[in-house]
């Protein structure tokens, strides 16, 4: 089993005065050769948006975007005709940028502020047609026992599909639970954020925002300190 730890106090920061950011790994301005990337996982940005301000027209190419917001709503816009379609809290939103396209991304609420996990996972074909999905996920279905939100093209029923064999999935654990997690194969790796809570995973103690990368093994075993909520990502480490 390989780990690698990434602490929340050490990750890249910026404030904008709008926008404050958090980097999990390099990103804009913040760079360590350390942290570019987890396998196929490129980003995962951690956002809070203050009311009325957000993301301006840029544009995107041959990256998978997953939005999820945690407080609060965004809305989107783009190149392919959606115009300023809403993305509540309990919604996941993906976008193949594939060949290239221009979008917008700002806070719902004139004065509310909204904090999103923005992730980036490189595909696995370039050039493909860009596209556009969103959907509601129950938050009582992934209490004790895990929700795939995101999976690859013609896998799994139910989820948002990437252009990548990865699994984007959450957990919402009460104390003292336990789960287990088993890995599609041993060509992939688990980045594992605790969104709330505390946990131990792996003989490793994590808490609010912490993160832990493991590779080279089949199943990883989790233990809830205190109701937590967890974000797992699991992508080829080899793409």
């Amino acid at each position: 089993m390989k780990k690698i730890i990434y602490k929340a106090a050490n990750r890249g920061k910026a404030n904008y005065g709008w926008l404050d950011a958090n980097y999990s790994f390099s990103f804009a301005n913040y760079y360590d050769p350390e942290k570019v990337n987890f396998g196929a996982l490129r980003v995962l940005n951690d956002d809070t948006i203050q009311g009325g301000m957000g993301f301006g027209t840029h544009p995107h190419n041959n990256m998978e975007i997953i939005t999820i917001p945690l407080k609060g709503a965004l809305k989107h816009k783009d190149s392919m005709g959606n115009k300023w379609i809403a993305i509540e809290a309990s919604e996941v939103q993906v976008m193949s940028a594939g060949s290239g396209l221009q979008h917008s991304e700002m806070n719902n609420s004139p004065s509310e502020e909204i904090n999103l996990f923005q992730i980036w996972i490189f595909p696995d074909k370039n050039d493909v047609e860009p596209r556009y999905d969103q959907r509601k996920f129950d938050p009582s279905e992934r209490k004790n026992k895990l929700q795939i939100w995101v999976s690859s093209m013609g896998d799994l029923e139910n989820s948002l599909k990437i252009h990548q064999d990865a699994l984007i999935s959450r957990i919402d654990m009460d104390k003292n639970s336990t789960f287990s997690y088993t890995l599609k194969s041993e060509n992939h790796g688990l980045y594992a954020m605790v969104i709330e809570g505390e946990i131990d995973i792996e003989n490793e103690n994590l808490g609010k925002r912490d993160a832990i990368g493991i590779s080279n093994v089949k199943n990883v075993h989790i233990k809830a300190k205190s109701a937590s909520e967890l974000i797992f990502i699991e992508v080829p480490m080899q793409f």
